[in-house]
């Protein structure tokens, strides 16, 4: 993504955008982990809640990633576009 951004020439707003969405998809994955420490600390045996826990967990750094998707595709579509084709 960073290197994308020096060859497409983003500007300083879509830089911003896209440090923001790379921070949220990194903390979501770290709040994951740690969520994920945790449960396995208090419920060591499997248990139901435990698995809904971990999923939704896993789910919210799902969101975040497919929402990061979307908007590089924004951003970056249109920029690629006009260096390959001139369009």
């Amino acid at each position: 993504t960073i290197a994308l951004g020096f060859i497409c020439s983003i500007s300083t707003t879509e830089w911003l955008i896209v440090i923001v969405c790379f921070g949220l998809v990194l903390g979501g994955e770290t709040f994951n982990s740690a969520l994920e420490a945790l449960v396995d600390l208090v419920s060591p045996d499997y248990h139901v809640l435990a698995g809904k826990a971990k999923d939704c967990a896993a789910g919210a750094v799902l969101l975040f990633a497919l929402a990061s998707f979307v908007i590089g595709c924004i951003i970056f579509i249109p920029k690629l576009l006009t260096l390959i084709f001139g369009v």
